[in-house]
């Protein structure tokens, strides 16, 4: 038995002791942390038990997998009995080493399952019997005459709902159940409230508020999925005397208003502190019951909503139009607090706005018709206030009803909300002005990721529009461990799927019949499962959803038709691209029916490789030649004999490059015919949403990292340090947001809270850290080291908790020679791309390379030296005279 080794952070569905889940074969994922290099586990066993007492005995009534011949240490699919509602089971993990010596049994860690089956659910949807516009406050008084062991709330609502138990709020989420296809779907939560009762009477409290399922959706108005607001609650407890009772929503609760007048996500939320005596005396009223309301109810996926930090102000300004503003310095998502002490009556207004005007005054207009304003009245006394069903884009706040010489900035916080991912990414380098874009990168997504992927968080849309989605997912699964957010938006997606396989611009679908089926938007489909497949090593998302994959690349093929060219379509195609600014048109130069083609051979090349995880080798065949036949016919089509396509645009090429589309003979042809583009544009972009994200790669791939750092760095409009340069805190929609003279774009289009942009993020990670997953051994089971410096950076570092362990990677340079440090997580392994082709330039911690142990495999084709090596820290050296920068 070693006691060298040590196994921790285990985890069930991704989550750390999670209860509630419904998944029948839930997986396990452990990591483990070890002394020495190269340590790699070679077998592994797993106990489940009902029973504490059981486990603690090395007893696995539930599961043994006896001894499992296996290195992997993640999503490890447990195979045992049959799984029970409410039941927590506990569980623990041993290993063999690569020297078959077992570890010590690892801690005890557990999961508790939800309600699996319809029957689980006694209690009933409950509403207000005359509906109103305001949220419904719901009550019930219970009385508890035992000691109580354990009690659990299982909770939805049509709207977002609170509960609160003795006038204490239940658990930390916001915006609960989610945004579902409500009309499929709608989730459940289930919390532990065993310390939140006693005996005596116990007064159980819910407010339902519109949220998504009755507040304002773009294009709709109010009332989309429903006109009627309800809560559906089961309180299951279990006495100390082992006896059991439950609580239900039922006729016998009771419903009113309150003191929150209204709430829409969009407009914001209203409170007259005069109406609490409304819930201490209330005038309360009978309920009604939905009974002919039906839907499937599935227990939470993925992180909620909850307050993630808070935000000091920095600055009180009396703007040139007398308006009271307070900055926060920071674009953000979520709301204020504020602590008042007013005369009754007095309303204090804070509106909230991204930005101020080339003036600086106040500017709401690209805001469109949300109201984003938060009014409360005061009741006369001393209060602290944040609202609680609305969430607000902004960085500025307006301040109405309080004098501005009486505004102090102590009273006010900037409460800053978005799902709980936990961050899993660190990039820095040399460069400032590229730190700053990164910390916009992640702000951008903070703000953009809350409960769905939305475009933007501010204006009257905040939809789940797919194609943003698309393209930012890889730079999201490296800032943040984004795999059950993604999970649970790839189940709404399948839902909204059309019967013919046409997918949605965006999901939750929101926008009639005909927004569907727009390429580089529904690619969606497979590009996110893929991504969430190479970086977490993630089969269960693929099988899950190759139905639906394999229904869109039908849809596809039939659009396009015998000629396999998708033609004449409605396609967003490079939206927002940059190439003629006399156009008035968001679509660009490059040919939608190029981009539609395009990406359906590339999606029709993933659906093969997704057919290979499986064994599905009829499938891969099949998918593999049909993606080369539509390749031939986009070339027949597009590109001339020379290499030129008839789009002759950067986003033309990179697609083009990226997705592998052209002969061997004609790559290089292309790539020039880019490289000249850029060039006459004077080193600029001018690609859009489906261009920007892969022409730093494209370069990078084909010999022009230096090019690609060039772009990178390009301080003026457009490109990404353009934004930083006019103060930028997130990414912007378009890359003029705000235009050189200082005037704004187009009102109607002109996000700064827009993550699509952010994907340069990925490339900042692969190609300036040099940090990416390998796709033959996803989740990080072995990272790809290839780090490219350019742009006279004098260092560049990153840091990647993955589901095996954490990755470092840190290179720089010291004098004339070149370090490289990186970090490898025991059981993993990492293939180290060299900036040299000669084996005698490199030393490790002095020694030559061909002297280090762990080393599995080190080669020097084409001028290119790699070497695989296991877990461990290592720092290399490269003699300056050897270094040579990877093309």
């Amino acid at each position: 038995m070693t006691t060298t080794i040590n196994i921790r952070k285990l985890r069930c569905e991704y989550q750390f002791n999670p209860i509630g889940i419904d998944n029948q074969r839930p997986r396990f994922s452990w990591q483990i942390s070890a002394q020495r290099r190269n340590m790699r586990q070679t077998s592994y066993r797993i106990l489940v038990a009902d029973d504490l007492a059981l486990l603690q005995e090395n007893k696995g009534n539930i599961w043994d997998s006896k001894r499992v011949t296996s290195n992997q240490s993640s999503q490890i699919r447990f195979d045992g009995k049959k799984l029970a509602s409410r039941q927590r089971y506990f569980w623990k993990v041993m290993i063999w080493d690569e020297l078959d010596k077992r570890t010590e049994w690892s801690d005890i860690a557990f999961w508790e399952m939800g309600l699996l089956e319809e029957i689980d659910w006694t209690a009933a949807w409950i509403s207000e019997a005359a509906p109103t516009d305001s949220p419904i406050y719901f009550q019930n008084d219970i009385q508890l005459e035992k000691t109580i062991e354990q009690a659990r709330i299982y909770v939805t609502s049509l709207g977002c709902y609170e509960i609160y138990i003795n006038k204490k709020r239940v658990g930390e989420d916001y915006f609960t159940p989610g945004w579902t296809t409500y009309s499929q779907f709608i989730q459940y939560q289930t919390y532990d409230v065993t310390s939140m009762l006693t005996i005596g009477n116990i007064m159980l409290l819910g407010i339902v508020a519109d949220g998504w399922y009755r507040g304002n959706l773009m294009g709709n108005g109010r009332n989309y999925y429903g006109n009627q607001l309800a809560l559906k609650l089961q309180l299951e407890i279990i006495y100390a005397d082992g006896t059991q009772q439950t609580f239900n929503t039922d006729e016998q609760w009771q419903a009113t208003s309150g003191p929150i007048i209204d709430a829409d996500h969009y407009n914001g939320e209203t409170y007259d502190a005069r109406l609490e005596h409304s819930i201490k005396m209330p005038k309360w009223h009978p309920v009604s019951t939905l009974t002919d309301f039906k839907v499937e109810l599935i227990s939470q996926i993925g992180q909620p909503v909850r307050k993630k930090q808070e935000i000091s102000p920095i600055k009180l300004i009396s703007t040139p139009h007398g308006e009271s503003v307070i900055d926060f310095g920071q674009n953000l998502v979520g709301w204020v607090r504020f602590s008042i002490d007013l005369t009754e009556g007095t309303a204090v207004k804070i509106t909230h706005a991204e930005i101020l005007d080339s003036e600086g005054n106040f500017y709401t207009e690209n805001l469109r018709a949300a109201q984003q304003t938060v009014t409360y009245i005061s009741n006369g006394n001393q209060a602290i206030y944040e609202p609680r069903f609305t969430f607000q884009g902004f960085r500025y706040v307006k301040v109405e009803g309080i004098p501005h010489e009486q505004i102090d900035l102590d009273n006010f916080k900037a409460v800053v909300l978005y799902s709980d991912l936990k961050a899993s990414g660190h990039f820095e380098c040399s460069n400032e002005d590229i730190n700053q874009l990164q910390r916009n990168i992640v702000w951008g997504q903070r703000g953009n990721f809350l409960d769905v992927p939305t475009d933007c968080p501010q204006r009257d849309e905040r939809l789940g529009w797919t194609g943003d989605a698309q393209v930012f997912a890889p730079t999201a699964c490296l800032n943040m461990d984004s795999a059950l957010f993604f999970s649970r938006w790839m189940r709404n997606l399948s839902a909204d799927q059309r019967k013919d396989g046409a997918v949605p611009f965006v999901s939750p679908h929101v926008m009639g019949d005909e927004a569907f089926g727009a390429t580089g938007w529904a690619d969606a489909m497979l590009v996110v499962p893929w991504t969430i497949y190479k970086h977490y090593g993630d089969r269960r998302i693929l099988a899950n959803h190759y139905r639906s994959m394999q229904m869109w690349i039908q849809y596809m093929g039939q659009r396009a038709g015998e000629n396999l060219l998708w033609q004449g379509d409605f396609h967003f195609g490079d939206w927002l691209s940059n190439e003629r600014h006399d156009l008035g048109t968001p679509f660009g130069l490059t040919d939608t029916d190029l981009v539609a083609t395009a990406y359906f051979a590339y999606s029709t090349h993933l659906m093969a490789k997704i057919a290979r995880v499986f064994g599905r080798d009829s499938d891969a065949e099949a998918y593999e030649n049909f993606s080369a036949q539509i390749k031939t016919a986009f070339c027949n089509e597009y590109l001339t004999p020379n290499g030129r396509l008839s789009s002759n645009t950067q986003t033309a090429y990179c697609l083009a490059l990226a997705f592998d589309l052209l002969p061997q003979d004609l790559v290089d042809m292309a790539v020039q015919r880019l490289v000249a583009d850029v060039q006459y544009r004077g080193v600029h972009i001018s690609t859009g949403f489906l261009g920007t994200p892969l022409i730093c790669h494209v370069l990078s791939e084909h010999g022009q990292t230096d090019l690609a750092y060039e772009l990178l760095l390009q301080e003026d409009f457009p490109g990404w340090l353009y934004p930083i340069k006019q103060g930028a805190t997130t990414i912007w929609e378009r890359w003029d947001g705000i235009k050189p003279d200082g005037s704004f774009q187009d009102a109607g289009m002109n996000s700064f809270n827009h993550y699509a942009y952010g994907a340069i993020g990925d490339w900042l990670y692969q190609v300036v850290a040099g940090i990416s997953p390998d796709e033959n051994l996803p989740g990080f089971k072995q990272a790809i080291i290839k780090p490219r410096p350019g742009g006279d950076l004098q260092f560049a570092k990153a840091e990647l908790e993955t589901i095996n362990g954490r990755f470092r990677v840190h290179w720089y340079f010291e004098d004339e020679d070149f370090f490289l440090e990186i970090g490898v997580p025991p059981n993993a392994s990492a293939k180290i791309f060299f900036p040299t082709s000669s084996i005698a330039g490199v030393r490790e911690s002095g020694r030559p390379l061909t002297q280090l142990k762990g080393v599995r495999e080190t080669n020097s084709r084409n001028k290119q030296l790699t070497s695989i090596v296991g877990s461990g820290d290592y720092k290399f050296k490269i003699i300056g005279r050897f270094f040579q920068p990877l093309k």
